[in-house]
């Protein structure tokens, strides 16, 4: 190795964000570097060539990772522990540990650690939110209900025909399997098809699998065991919270897939296991699980088990984006104001058509939660004003929203729903041209399937010559 090299690898070390620590084979610190000094509370002066238990007399032979890696060289591979800095703070890594060796003799061991504290701490007040949350409510009132089927809106044939779907699984106990795209409502469905079925007097739990790395991710959803881990105490996880009722997985597919084993342990066993625990805890509850990838690409990618996809896919629902429903988008848009007119004590009375012309023809990656956060931005702006128009929606949308915006005027004899009908006709002509006909093409670039296309041109009585 060049000399010059170990000097790349000195900076290297001194300026990423994981914490590196190395001992020697007596346990002595030999490399402490400065990520890892912030996170104990430490000088690397204090830590460098003493031993490790001196420097922190909280822990011991068993509950140090590296001193368990020195002595028995196995590696601990995304391992959390909890101990005392030297400032007596509190604090939770995830730890990967590995003995180390020169001429296949064992000299030391290396630590690798992420500071992982905010989000334990986090992750423990959405357990104790969701404990509170999953008490039952005597004399449970709609407005105690956060969504039900009459909470949605939508006119679109597609999309009808997946409520149509939520609606039957609500009848059943069966597994049921969401896919749509972020932000069109998937939660809203899940809730909506618990609070229409029999356990809607238990509890409701949804947990965002995205949220959280794997290994709190296992302890917040099947709980935990004290001495389980360094650091663990008793507590109950989701499903024992959502005993009884129903539990919400969202982006199952962001869950790792050692996870996923033991989630499909669970859907073919009937009990949990507490992280660290040796009891099964027989639970009662049904998985309603969601993914905004489609389920055989993810499948397909490696981030969704084959096993899993079908014991959770018994009913399947797919939630059309809102591009592939934009006849419904007047109805949204002028509910969202209503619902903003309510909550922001506005008195706007309507949209101008320009703006629900831009609204038609804009693709809306977020769905239905970027329309909705467009509006609520909007409505804050609004003053004495009946008519929300487009100088109301802050620059930056109106650069995406409002780019290729044309005005389409209202005659005197014709209605809201001829204008968008006349719109959408437009579109749809132009997609045709400049796909050359071609209709999966002009699908392709309106944004909707070719099916959707092709009961369109009925609609419209578009043919071709």
């Amino acid at each position: 190795m060049q000399p010059y090299m170990y000097e790349i690898l000195k900076i290297i070390l001194q300026t990423i964000d994981e914490g590196v620590h190395v001992i020697d084979g007596q346990g002595r610190t030999i490399l402490y570097n400065k990520a890892m000094a912030e996170l104990e509370g430490m000088d690397a002066e204090d830590v460098i060539n003493k031993p490790l238990l001196d420097v922190f007399p909280s822990l011991d032979q068993n509950s140090s990772t590296l001193l368990r890696v020195l002595r028995t060289e196995e590696k601990l591979i995304n391992h959390p522990q909890t101990y005392l800095n030297h400032h007596h703070k509190e604090i939770t890594t995830i730890n990967t540990t590995v003995p180390i060796y020169f001429d296949s003799r064992k000299v030391g061991a290396l630590e690798i650690a992420k500071n992982i504290t905010k989000i334990k701490q986090l992750s423990e007040q959405i357990m104790s939110l969701q404990l509170q949350l999953s008490k039952p409510i005597k004399q449970e009132t709609e407005k105690n209900r956060k969504f039900t089927f009459e909470s949605i809106i939508g006119q679109n044939e597609n999309f009808l025909t997946a409520i149509q779907y939520a609606r039957k699984a609500a009848m059943s106990s069966s597994s049921v399997l969401i896919y749509g795209e972020t932000g069109t409502g998937k939660e809203l469905v899940a809730q909506s098809i618990h609070y229409a079925s029999s356990r809607a007097d238990k509890p409701f739990v949804a947990q965002n699998c995205a949220a959280l790395p794997e290994t709190l991710l296992e302890g917040i959803l099947f709980g935990t065991v004290k001495g389980g881990f360094t650091g663990a105490i008793d507590r109950p996880g989701l499903f024992e919270q959502a005993n009884g009722g129903t539990i919400f997985l969202d982006e199952i597919n962001s869950m790792g897939l050692q996870l996923q084993s033991k989630l499909l342990r669970v859907l073919q066993e009937g009990y949990i296991r507490r992280v660290g625990g040796l009891k099964d805890v027989p639970i009662d509850v049904r998985i309603i699980a969601s993914t905004n990838e489609e389920p055989y690409d993810a499948i397909e990618k490696g981030n969704f088990r084959k096993d899993l996809f079908y014991r959770l896919n018994v009913i399947p629902i797919t939630l059309p984006s809102l591009r592939e429903r934009k006849d419904d988008i007047p109805l949204l848009a002028n509910w969202f104001v209503y619902k903003f007119n309510k909550k922001l004590n506005k008195n706007v009375q309507g949209i101008d058509l320009g703006v629900l012309e831009a609204f038609q023809n804009y693709k809306w990656p977020g769905n239905i939660r970027e329309l909705e956060n467009a509006i609520e931005g909007a409505m804050n702006i609004v003053e004495r004003e009946e008519i929300l128009k487009k100088e109301h929606f802050p620059p930056q949308v109106n650069a995406k929203i409002f780019a290729f915006c044309q005005r389409h005027p209202l005659s005197s004899n014709e209605s809201l729903m001829d204008v968008l009908a006349k719109i959408e006709k437009d579109l749809i002509l132009e997609a045709l041209k400049f796909s050359n006909h071609n209709i999966s093409k002009a699908a392709e670039r309106l944004g909707i399937k070719r099916q959707t296309l092709q009961h369109k041109l009925k609609k419209y009585n578009i043919g071709f010559e």
